[in-house]
């Protein structure tokens, strides 16, 4: 989709933001409020209180100006929504739910005729079954990651499988295994009892990497062609972390009777040593050039990653040295607006920002430059 195009009729001046209901859209309308935009959130019956009521805009309180209750996330493709969004001059924020809410992703990319910030067509490389996805481009980039086994008859040291959750298909039930027999006993032992899906052979396999998880989190700006790191988190996951706080007897004592789970809920900010953000800054460099580099079957508009991305990884120590190795990418806004707790962004702009905050900037920045073409797919 052409970006001038989408932006046609549009008044430039009276620009609103748009969001689906969950993830980071708290985050994004409260840095587009900060900017001097409007905001929408589109969110899901049964979901929404927390933007109509909660932090629904108020005087001189709340983020969220307008609210659009749909039955389904997916019901924001209905032709009658999207002209009430570009009504609103909207300009939507995608986050991971257009993947995980939608049928058919190739909707949003064909059909959404709203303009996007970020890229519309990269967000389907975080799925790792997708037949370029994100291992290719990191390989390609020259990025660290752990060894992947396209068989598990070659397991040889402790692997994470990332297999699907059997109830929310979008969430990993991930198991960890040392060898090919335990890995086919404890795949067929959590799909007997309902756990994973049974497509689970086909989950990638991927060397357990020992370290402290850390996920960087970035912003490339095509304004002014300048790579930023807005700041660092780490992941809460329950009840893994639950888990972790027990002494060794209580794990004992509950090991096989509660099965450990590692699903995301919400996120801590955690700070790096300055040795280390040379080295990050160089996987975010190389990570934006590698996008830039996308031929157009896969990034039709030829721009790259826009805005905000995530390398998440884990820093290890190898030899008297430590290095970087990733294991995920989020090709847009992270689900984690505690990173404007560490300084790094405050480094740069005086006071730290979060992620939305810093969408809000690169927005008005481009109207004021008359470049939003420049800034959205």
């Amino acid at each position: 989709m052409n970006a001038k195009s989408l932006l046609k009729g549009y008044d430039l001046t009276q620009l609103t933001v748009g969001v689906l209901g969950g993830h980071s859209a708290l985050d994004v309308c409260h840095g587009a409020k900060m900017n001097g935009f409007a905001t929408v959130c589109v969110a899901r019956k049964g979901r929404e209180k927390t933007f109509t009521k909660y932090f629904k805009t108020r005087k001189d309180v709340g983020c969220v100006d307008e609210v659009i209750t749909l039955n389904a996330f997916q019901d924001v493709l209905r032709k009658d929504v999207i002209k009430k969004l570009r009504k609103m001059n909207t300009i939507f924020v995608h986050n991971r739910y257009f993947w995980v809410y939608f049928k058919d992703f190739s909707a949003v990319e064909n059909d959404f005729k709203v303009p996007i910030f970020g890229s519309r067509t990269l967000l389907r490389l975080e799925e790792r079954n997708q037949p370029y996805n994100q291992y290719h481009l990191l390989h390609d980039a020259g990025i660290r990651t752990p060894k992947i086994f396209t068989d598990y008859q070659q397991i040889d040291r402790p692997v994470i499988v990332k297999a699907s959750e059997a109830q929310r298909g979008y969430e990993r039930a991930f198991f960890v295994v040392t060898s090919p027999q335990e890995y086919m006993t404890t795949g067929m032992t959590l799909e007997g009892e309902g756990k994973i899906t049974l497509n689970w052979r086909e989950a990638p396999i991927e060397e357990f990497i020992v370290g402290a998880a850390v996920n960087f989190n970035f912003f490339y700006s095509p304004l002014t062609k300048r790579l930023e790191l807005l700041g660092t988190d780490t992941r809460r996951q329950t009840n893994l972390d639950g888990f972790l706080h027990m002494t060794l007897d209580e794990q004992r004592n509950i090991a096989g009777k509660i099965p450990l789970k590692r699903i995301e809920t919400g996120h801590i900010a955690v700070t790096v040593k300055e040795s280390i953000l040379e080295k990050a800054f160089d996987l975010g460099e190389k990570f934006v050039k590698a996008c830039q580099k996308l031929p157009k079957k896969i990034d039709p508009s030829g721009k790259g990653i826009i805005g905000p991305f995530a390398l998440q990884g884990a820093v290890v120590a190898e030899e008297g040295r430590e290095d970087i190795v990733i294991f995920d990418v989020s090709f847009r806004i992270p689900g984690s607006p505690g990173s404007a707790a560490t300084p790094y962004s405050g480094y740069l702009y005086g006071q730290s920002m979060s992620a939305g905050e810093r969408i809000g900037l690169e927005l008005r920045t481009a109207v004021e430059e008359g470049r939003v073409d420049e800034v959205v797919t």
